[in-house]
């Protein structure tokens, strides 16, 4: 059997395993994700070997998804670290045999702290499924190894369902973006998903402003001196009523040779690409993507210009 044959084989194997595990869906998963949602404590996930790693990322991802949740291993655990399970957790434990040996020392002890049990096994009729409160029947027909020995499909599928509860539960309680960004304020993805354009934009004597009856001879110099490429346009009152950018200055060239005794209403873009203060900066991205512009104004209530965000400040906070 070539390579190519090799994982051909381990993924039909190991996605067929996915597949067998929607059919098994019923009332007790329901149950398993109400008593997640019920959970006054921390969700703990234990599971020996190749079982642990996949109960570690079981752990993460609820962590990540806004429930709290640790690992315990398990051998540690008959060994005093039995203490980071309390009252009003939940436990999850994970074996395809539902008999390792680890695991199985453990149950005595969350029968008397009181906790719930939630079991991933293979057996249904093992051990550990005997002794829970729910039983997430994870098995497998076959391992995906030639041997049918090595966890490779039973793995996988514990994962998987491990992934269904962790949805399952995050749309239940409506965990919104805002609320999953709270928990993931690092890198790219906590930036898109809290900064603000008002913790980017520039305000006050940063932003260029010019009122239309001017001329450009005149408009010019602020446009040059704020460094941005542009200047907002308002009327007698101060509400913006347009924008003047470096492209209208170009194309006025071409059109005016007297262009800087033209007045700045002649040149400027009428109804500029505004944005709330309040949007995400990932929200300022797509509006200037959608409309092919580097700019965007923020005004008050009142119409007035009050601040202006850059392409260039966007990228320099990572937000693109």
């Amino acid at each position: 059997m070539d390579a190519l044959q090799a994982a051909r084989r381990v993924l039909g194997i190991e996605a067929e395993a996915v597949r067998a595990l929607i059919p098994r869906l019923d009332g007790r998963f329901v149950q398993s994700v109400e008593m997640l949602q019920a959970c006054r404590g921390r969700v703990v996930l234990t599971g020996m070997g190749k079982s642990g790693f996949i109960a570690k990322k079981i752990a993460a991802t609820l962590a990540s998804t806004g429930t709290p949740a640790l690992f315990l291993h398990p051998a540690e655990g008959v060994h005093g670290d039995l203490g980071m399970v309390v009252r009003g957790d939940v436990v999850v434990a994970v074996s395809n045999s539902g008999e390792t040996e680890e695991i199985v020392e453990l149950l005595p002890a969350f029968k008397r702290l009181g906790v719930g049990l939630i079991a991933l096994a293979g057996n249904p009729l093992s051990t550990l499924a005997r002794q829970s409160d729910v039983v997430l029947d994870v098995g497998v027909a076959e391992e995906a190894c030639p041997m049918s020995l090595a966890p490779t499909a039973s793995t996988t599928a514990a994962l998987a369902m491990g992934d269904a509860l962790a949805v399952a539960l995050w749309e239940r309680r409506g965990i919104r973006p805002e609320d999953f960004a709270l928990i993931h304020p690092g890198g790219t993805l906590g930036r898109k998903l809290l900064l603000k354009v008002e913790d980017l934009m520039h305000r006050g004597e940063e932003v260029p402003w010019v009122a239309q009856d001017l001329t450009m001879r005149e408009a010019i110099p602020i446009i040059s001196g704020k460094r941005l490429g542009m200047a907002a346009v308002t009327d007698a009152e101060g509400r913006l009523v347009g924008i003047v950018t470096d492209g209208d200055l170009r194309r006025a060239l071409q059109r005016w040779s007297d262009l800087l005794e033209r007045p700045v209403h002649a040149v400027m873009t009428r109804g500029p690409k505004c944005i709330g203060r309040d949007e995400l900066a990932a929200k300022a991205v797509q509006v200037m993507g959608e409309h092919a512009i580097t700019s965007l104004l923020i005004v008050d209530a009142a119409g007035r210009p009050e601040g202006v965000i850059h392409l260039h400040d966007l990228l320099r906070a990572g937000v693109v």
